[in-house]
């Protein structure tokens, strides 16, 4: 159904379900009140910036905490070490996913920390297994 054809039935199908997306505004546009404030933000920024710095630095706790956020974002993501065994082949990587089990029962990693370790070690396998099952057809070809 067109926008203009969803227009004239309210916005619904024949069936009386709504239309997907919204006739009356094109996808991405903006509210004038968000164009406005936008546009004020956009003209005052470094006066604005300066003013945070100025109310953070003479005790303001919310423009300190504001400041900091921007310097010194909350980190998202952090580099973990423990023993992990080589992969070499496929089989490798059962051991090296109970290493992982092993350090999240044991608390050396989080269990989210875990999780993303157990990704890799998949995509390794994955890998590994890939390569290992193309070497055996090539030599099984070449018998042929």
């Amino acid at each position: 159904m067109t926008r203009k054809a969803a227009a004239k039935t309210g916005g619904r199908n024949p069936d009386g379900t709504f239309a997907p997306g919204n006739p009356g505004k094109p996808s991405g546009a903006r509210n004038r009140a968000t164009k406005a404030v936008q546009g004020l933000l956009d003209d005052e920024s470094e006066a604005l910036t300066r003013k945070a710095v100025e109310l953070a630095l003479g005790g303001d706790t919310a423009a300190l905490r504001l400041c900091l956020e921007r310097i010194a974002p909350p980190r998202k993501d952090a580099p973990v070490s423990f023993d992990l065994p080589p992969m070499k082949s496929a089989r490798d990587a059962a051991e090296a996913a109970r290493a992982v089990v092993r350090s999240v029962s044991e608390g050396e990693l989080t269990p989210l920390e875990g999780a993303a370790v157990m990704t890799l070690v998949e995509g390794v396998r994955k890998t590994l297994e890939t390569t290992e099952l193309e070497a055996r057809m090539q030599e099984l070809e070449a018998r042929r």
